[in-house]
């Protein structure tokens, strides 16, 4: 995965609640395994009609929004678990997505593919979308390392909250298995000095 320490944005609004996995991705392209291509799927449902052709109110097909920042509104991810929807946004290019509330399968599957959820309160979830409606040019600082996201027009600044794991995985584009590898020296150094058990 891709490092993720300090991200600055424009964003895309999408300011509709309880967003769940069949709207992120609709059950019919579950069928692949690889995570390749999600992201032409992402809201699928809502970005096209029934002739495939593209619906022009939908926030995704207006270039006036654009940026790897997603801004929801409060439960995003309910539903079913389908990793396949983190790897829809991930796909499609957001490296962060902002909300009032994740469901919390929706952010285990999000971080463990590079994706920060980050969770602001809803006085300022709402001030975000009120500025970017007035200015699509509104842009947010995401920083990881400090644990902070700020309104780059307002300079209204929060704190959210990540576990410190998961925070390590993605300052240093780490999946659990790279994790376990970088501790490769010393898991072995341990090993080393405890002998096996006899019996």
């Amino acid at each position: 995965m891709e490092t993720l320490t300090i991200v600055t944005s424009t964003v895309v609004p999408l300011p509709i609640e309880n967003v769940d996995t069949d709207q992120i991705i609709p059950a019919r392209f579950l069928k692949a395994t690889s995570k390749e291509g999600f992201g032409d799927n992402l809201f699928r449902d809502w970005r096209y009609d029934k002739q495939d052709q593209p619906i022009k109110s939908f926030v995704l097909n207006d270039p006036t929004y654009k940026g790897s920042i997603l801004v929801a509104g409060k439960n995003f991810g309910s539903g079913s678990s389908r990793e396949h929807a983190a790897w829809a946004v991930a796909g499609y290019g957001f490296r962060v997505v902002v909300s009032s509330f994740f469901a919390d399968i929706f952010r285990n599957n999000a971080l463990n593919n590079g994706i920060l959820p980050v969770v602001v309160s809803e006085p300022f979830l709402a001030s975000i979308f009120e500025g970017v409606k007035a200015d699509p040019s509104l842009m947010l600082t995401v920083n990881l390392p400090e644990q902070t996201i700020t309104n780059n027009a307002t300079g209204q600044t929060e704190s959210f909250d990540i576990n410190p794991y998961k925070k390590n995985c993605l300052l240093n584009g780490f999946d659990d298995i790279d994790y376990l590898l970088s501790q490769k020296a010393a898991i072995e150094a341990w090993e080393a000095s405890h002998k096996p058990f006899e019996p």
